[in-house]
């Protein structure tokens, strides 16, 4: 879930830290993994968020974005975004159909510390237009998450989102990025989606940070609209919208490790 925060004063996790957000991370993976196999046409989106809220809780955990303060709290354990919905989309009784895609964020507390992570899903058959755009919004994950690394600085994350949304012509949504992520969900610093200052600028990244990272592109415009329910956030031009998240901590040496790896 997309949230804006502050920058900067970042405070690095210790060992047992990020062994506890591993085992959070690896709670938020299992349930986009079943959720994924289950996005097909006549599934609603109220089904996926009880199966989510299930296989949470049965694990031991707590969904993370259940109750958030908002217009109203947030009723659901998933964010289920169909097709021009960017993010923030309640479930509710709405039948997936052959040719949507649906975002899936998810989010998990497992022993006082969060999980997050988000997956765009094709429900049967999509045009290649769209399907490259989700293939192209999981690639600037990867660049965002191989630009985290020690040493450099935030906005490299944010130039290596952005290059691979320029290079296939996509809106960048820019009220919603990424955020640092431990006992709170929503950390220091704000990451977002395109380069704010020139690249190199921003905090330092340093060994124990951890971020989310979460691209959100459109085939359209980048201007947004919220629906009246206060939450779902949509593309103004009603073009399709792809969302793709990963919970990562910066390693000492070599890229960053994803606690959120789905298999």
């Amino acid at each position: 879930m997309a949230r804006r925060v502050a920058e900067p004063a970042i405070a690095p996790k210790g060992p047992e830290a990020l062994a506890r957000m591993r085992r959070a991370g690896a709670l938020v993976a299992e349930t986009l993994a079943l959720l994924r196999a289950r996005c097909v046409p006549g599934v609603t989106t109220t089904e996926l968020d009880r199966l989510a809220r299930e296989h949470i809780a049965g694990r031991g955990g707590i969904p993370s974005f259940l109750g958030v303060p908002g217009p109203i709290p947030y009723p659901g354990a998933i964010c289920a975004s169909v097709n021009e919905e960017i993010v923030h989309g309640i479930p509710g009784p709405r039948e997936l159909r052959d040719g949507d895609i649906i975002s899936i964020d998810a989010g998990a507390i497992l022993d006082g510390w969060h999980g997050d992570a988000a997956i765009t899903v094709p429900v049967g058959a999509v045009g290649e237009e769209v399907a490259r755009l989700i293939r192209d919004t999981e690639a600037a994950l990867a660049a965002g998450i191989d630009a985290a690394r020690a040493g450099n600085r935030l906005a490299d994350i944010s130039a290596a989102v952005q290059r691979v949304a320029r290079r296939g012509g996509y809106g960048i949504v820019r009220q919603y990025g990424g955020h640092g992520i431990g006992r709170s969900m929503w950390e220091e610093p704000h990451v977002p989606n395109y380069l704010v200052r020139g690249a190199g600028s921003g905090p330092a990244l340093r060994p124990g940070m951890t971020l989310t990272i979460e691209p959100m592109f459109t085939l359209g415009s980048p201007d947004t609209a919220a629906l009246p329910d206060g939450w779902t956030v949509v593309t103004r031009d009603g073009s399709p919208a792809a969302h793709a998240e990963h919970t990562i901590a910066i390693m000492a040496r070599g890229p960053a490790e994803i606690l959120t790896q789905i298999a």
